[in-house]
């Protein structure tokens, strides 16, 4: 075997790695935005879920001081 066989073969396969590797970093960017978009579709749908949360509260508690009095009074 000469040395340039050796580093061609060398070379080919950095080549091979490198395409993998590339292909690898496609695959985790587009995961990586898809997880970006859901992320804010689960924020904004927290704090609808807070706002109404927050209506729901309101809604079921009382203040005894504007409650009318017992009508024994």
């Amino acid at each position: 075997m000469s040395i340039s066989t050796t580093l061609e073969e060398r070379l080919t396969e950095l080549e091979v790695r490198f395409a993998f590797l590339e292909e690898t970093v496609v695959v985790l960017n587009r995961t990586v935005a898809e997880h970006d978009r859901v992320l804010g579709h689960l924020r904004e749908e927290f704090r609808r879920l807070r706002s109404e949360l927050g209506v729901v509260r309101s809604s079921l508690s009382h203040d005894p001081a504007t409650e009318p009095p017992p009508p024994h009074y």
